[in-house]
């Protein structure tokens, strides 16, 4: 919890970074703290599986700066699902959040991810078993519906079990998925989005702390959003776009400290991607692929794309790289904290 102006304390979760598949790895977390500290970011889902028999350090790692950070956890059995948070509290997870929202064939073959809305007593059984493992929060992450459990009524009745179960907040992307004919990417746009379900749900049960996720792109849409629900979930805007968190902190929690410039990002950044290629091995590409939207809808973007995506060797010099990149950037853009887009 972060502490309002005025006296109040602000929830981590009010704004927060979805968990995205091959793009929320550490290497974006880190690059997104250097943006924001007080946004709670997610790791990608992991399953279960990947947890108990996987390489832990790899998969489970972070760098204490990432902090506040939540562990996506998918999978279908109680003990399994319990097992992976004692597993991972050993590395010092702020939280821990149940996958019931991919809708991925992968997925879905594992009888976890968004299937599991049918199985609402399943549901809960997870959540009570993670409950039972850690005195951190465990979370839900969900859709409105999927294919032929689309009504808002059974999506209430879920929620309502789940909750029941110890679930401490329910993040609920405004959309259904669809089991079956659209691919993961389609699934993210073409259902169309139920906002006022969400809303609606918040009414109806204000008990709950309910987050709302699907489509957030500006931070006015984050203030409408928070106007009627508890939080607000950024999905692909936030890896397209990352600079619209340089007004987060002091939008939403009232902390003007770590107002920065994008110039001042790039230089904490050096010495990371150094550091990740020397310890590692790493390509630098590993870090930098996650830089790419920093300078979106500003001039020179299209060169700091082409720069940072292009050809390049393991061993070059970061610094004279990330000066070519910038090469076409206003001074004013580098040093400029403007209002977000």
């Amino acid at each position: 919890m972060n502490r309002h102006s005025t006296g109040q304390e602000v929830p981590n979760y009010r704004v927060s970074v979805a968990p995205m598949m091959e793009y929320t790895d550490r290497h974006c977390r880190y690059f997104l703290r250097r943006i924001t500290r007080r946004t709670l970011l997610y790791t990608e889902m992991i399953t279960s599986g990947a947890i108990i028999h996987g390489d832990r350090d790899r998969l489970l790692g972070f760098h204490s700066e990432e902090h506040p950070l939540a562990l996506q956890i998918g999978g279908d059995d109680p003990a399994a699902c319990a097992e992976s948070v004692r597993i991972a509290s050993t590395y010092g997870y702020d939280e821990y959040n149940l996958n019931v929202g991919c809708p991925s064939d992968r997925v879905q073959e594992g009888s976890f991810g968004a299937c599991l809305m049918a199985r609402p007593q399943r549901v809960a059984q997870i959540t009570r078993a993670m409950k039972d493992a850690t005195d951190r929060p465990v979370t839900v992450k969900h859709r409105i519906g999927i294919s032929g459990r689309e009504s808002y009524d059974q999506m209430r009745r879920f929620v309502e079990i789940v909750a029941e179960a110890g679930a401490e907040r329910l993040i609920v992307h405004a959309r259904i998925a669809v089991l079956g004919g659209l691919s993961p990417k389609e699934n993210r746009s073409v259902p169309p989005l139920r906002y006022e379900d969400v809303y609606r749900l918040k009414r109806e049960l204000p008990q709950l702390t309910i987050v709302i996720n699907g489509q957030i792109v500006r931070i006015e849409q984050m203030c409408s959003h928070l106007a009627r629900v508890d939080g607000v979930m950024i999905g692909r805007a936030a890896y397209d776009n990352p600079w619209l968190f340089a007004e987060v902190d002091r939008e939403f929690y009232s902390d003007p400290g770590t107002r920065t410039s994008r110039a001042a990002v790039i230089d904490q950044m050096i010495p990371y991607v150094e550091q990740v290629r020397r310890e590692s091995g790493r390509h630098p590409r590993t870090v930098l692929r996650h830089m790419l939207g920093l300078f979106a809808f500003q001039p020179g973007a299209g060169h700091w794309k082409r720069t940072l995506s292009g050809p390049i060797e393991h061993d070059v010099d970061i610094v004279a790289l990330l000066e070519a990149a910038t090469a076409s950037v206003p001074q004013h853009t580098l040093g400029h904290v403007p209002t977000a887009v």
